[in-house]
C-alpha cells in the first residue's frame, strides 16, 4: 500500500540522531521540562519571531491552555471554521464557551473574513482562524476585524508549521498561535505534543502556570491548571526534526507542483489553489470531485492510500445538535465536505510513486 504520509521512511531517515539524542536525555536523568524543552521552546520561539514559546502536551492543549489563560469561558463566544479537524471547535467548548461558525473562503478553505463580521455579538471574545492544510488565512483582513471590535486573535496553526503569510511566520500573526506536533504533521514526534507561541509575556506566563496544576512554586497552587507538559523525549526528537523541517516543507513543494503540472491536463479535478500572499506547506494535499466516491474506489483498487478530510462539517456534529445551525447554513464547507479528498504527501513520497498516483488519476479521467 502507498501511504498518505509515509511516516516509518521519514523517521528512520534520521533514527540515529534521535536515538543519539533519546541516550542524552536517559543519561542526563531529567524527563520533565529540562534543558531540551527550554531548548525547544527558545529555537521556535527564535524561527517564529516571537517573544516566547511555550511547549505543551498537544495541539489540542495548546487551544485549551490559550483560551483559559485569556480568561475565556462560560457565557463568552469565539469565532471559527467550520471545516476543521474537531480539536479547533472542541477547546472552545472545553473551556465553557460557545463556538461560533463562519463560512469559509471557496479558494483557501479557510475562515471567511468577509463573513466575521456578521457574527460577533457582545460575547464575542475571540477569533481563532485555522490554517487549513497548511496554507494561512487571510490574516490582515481578520486582524483588523479583531482590532475594530477588540477581539483576541489565536491561530490554530496545528497543520502549518513553517507556513508564511506576507513573508511573516505563521505562529507570529496574531496574539497567540498553537501548533501540533502530531506524528503526521509536518513537524511531528513519535507521539503527542504541542506548543504555543506568543510576544504577549503576561500570557505566557500565565500558560506556564496553567500547564503545571495552576502553580510557580510547587505544591503552592493559586489557580485550578492542568497536567500538560511536553517530556524531555518528545522534545528531544523534534529538536532533531526541526532542522529538517524547511528541507522537508521545500520536498513537499516540490511534489505539489508536480501535481499540479500533471493534473492540470483535466478539468475534472479541482485542485488547491495557493494565495499569492502565501507559502504553503503542503500538510494535506487535497483535491476536489464530484464523484469522489469513485476516484477513492480507484486509488483503493490501486493499493494508494487516500483520505478525506473533513467528512462532516463540524456545525453538523451531533455535539453541536444544540447549537442553532442545520444543514445549508456553510454552504461552501459543506460542499467541500462532500467533494475533497487527500493524495499521498510526504518528503519521502519518490517520484515513481507520485507517477503512479497521477496515473491512475489521469487514466480514469481519459477513460
Amino acid at each position: 500500500m502507498l501511504h498518505l504520509i509515509d511516516l516509518k521512511e521519514q523517521y528512520l531517515s534520521v533514527k540515529n540522531e534521535i536515538l543519539r539524542e533519546i541516550e542524552s536525555v536517559i543519561d542526563n536523568g531529567q524527563y520533565i521540562l529540562g534543558p531540551k524543552v527550554n531548548e525547544l521552546e527558545q529555537q521556535i520561539a527564535k524561527k517564529l519571531g516571537t517573544l516566547d514559546a511555550i511547549a505543551v502536551g498537544n495541539g489540542t492543549d495548546a487551544l485549551v491552555l490559550t483560551l483559559d489563560a485569556y480568561g475565556i469561558g462560560v457565557g463568552d463566544e469565539v469565532i471559527t471554521s467550520p471545516f476543521t479537524f474537531f480539536a479547533s471547535a472542541e477547546a472552545i467548548s472545553r473551556v465553557g464557551a460557545t463556538p461560533v461558525f463562519v463560512d469559509v473562503d471557496p479558494e483557501s478553505y479557510n475562515i471567511d473574513p468577509l463573513k466575521i463580521e456578521e457574527k460577533i455579538t457582545s460575547r464575542t471574545k475571540a477569533i481563532i482562524p485555522v490554517h487549513l492544510f497548511g496554507q494561512a488565512a487571510d490574516m490582515d483582513k481578520i486582524m483588523k476585524i479583531a482590532r475594530k471590535h477588540n477581539l483576541i486573535v489565536i491561530e490554530d496553526a496545528c497543520q502549518a508549521f513553517g507556513a508564511t503569510y506576507k513573508g511573516t511566520p505563521v505562529g507570529s500573526l496574531g496574539d497567540a498561535a498553537c501548533f501540533s506536533f502530531f506524528p503526521t504533521k509536518n513537524l511531528g514526534t513519535l507521539g503527542d505534543g504541542g506548543i504555543i507561541t506568543t510576544s504577549d509575556l503576561d500570557l505566557a506566563k500565565q500558560i506556564r502556570k496553567l500547564r503545571t496544576h495552576g502553580t510557580t512554586k510547587k505544591y503552592f497552587h493559586d489557580s485550578i491548571g492542568y497536567n500538560s507538559r511536553l517530556d524531555e523525549i518528545h522534545a528531544a526528537i523534534l529538536l532533531v526534526l526541526l532542522n529538517k523541517i524547511d528541507y522537508w516543507n521545500s520536498k513537499r513543494n516540490d511534489l505539489a507542483k508536480r501535481y499540479y503540472e500533471k493534473l492540470s491536463q483535466t478539468n475534472k479535478l479541482k485542485l488547491p489553489i495557493v494565495k499569492t500572499d502565501c507559502s504553503h506547506i503542503y500538510h494535506l494535499f487535497c483535491v476536489g470531485s464530484d464523484n469522489r466516491e469513485k476516484y477513492l474506489e480507484l486509488l483503493q483498487a490501486n493499493n494508494i492510500q487516500s483520505g478525506i478530510y473533513y467528512p462532516l462539517c463540524l456545525h453538523l456534529q451531533d455535539v453541536y445538535s444544540h447549537l442553532p445551525y442545520k444543514y445549508g447554513d456553510f454552504p461552501i464547507a459543506e460542499s467541500l465536505s462532500n467533494t475533497l479528498f487527500a493524495l499521498p504527501m510526504s518528503p519521502f513520497l519518490s517520484e515513481k510513486d507520485q507517477n503512479h498516483v497521477i496515473d491512475v488519476l489521469l487514466n480514469e479521467v481519459k477513460g
